[in-house]
């Protein structure tokens, strides 16, 4: 929960990594030498308290993706959706907190739970919905405090019978998405 007390940027042509809290930078150094991810890791290991798997670090990749599904899918959250949640537990919640890639909100709660197996077009772009996205404790964190202050999974078990938020999406077509655009359902 830490981590959500930092905003990260990247600057692709240095290959600057910075870490900024409360607006400051607090920490940054190119990835691209052996001394710059050794001062990211130091710094991350400072901040961030060890797991079960001991202390955090860096890790690059050329090919696949750091996510919470192998598949490169498109992650969609509902905004009515979070707002039935939010009835439910009775105080207001950050849909941050789901870490989507797209939301919507022309839609009625929980409807995009009827989209599996079909084609959802979003502007130029087309995916087909392929499975419930289940949520974890990583919900349970206030996106602005990282604190955790809400227990997500079972406000979503005892209110309605799952632990899912949103739904996973497979790029059919990619395309240019755009704030406003209609989302058009195919069978």
């Amino acid at each position: 929960e830490n981590l959500a007390n930092l905003r990260i940027s990247f600057d692709e042509e240095s290959s600057e990594l910075a870490f900024h809290r409360g607006g400051k930078r607090v920490a940054g150094a190119p990835t691209a030498d052996r001394t710059g991810r050794m001062l990211i890791n130091q710094f991350l290991a400072g901040f961030v308290p060890a797991g079960p798997r001991g202390n955090p670090k860096l890790i690059e990749t050329s090919n696949g993706a750091f996510a919470d599904h192998p598949e490169p899918w498109v992650s969609i959250v509902n905004l009515a959706s979070v707002a039935d949640i939010e009835r439910v537990a009775r105080q207001t919640i950050d849909p941050r907190r789901f870490r989507a890639n797209i939301y919507i909100s022309e839609t009625d709660p929980w409807s995009e739970r009827d989209w599996i197996d079909k084609e959802v077009g979003f502007g130029a772009a087309r995916l087909k919905i392929v499975a419930p996205i289940e949520r974890c404790a990583a919900t349970n964190v206030a996106p602005d405090t990282g604190t955790r202050d809400l227990n997500i999974p079972l406000i979503l078990e005892r209110g309605f019978g799952h632990i899912e938020t949103g739904v996973y999406g497979e790029v059919v077509d990619g395309g240019t998405i755009t704030p406003g655009d209609a989302i058009v359902l195919r069978p």
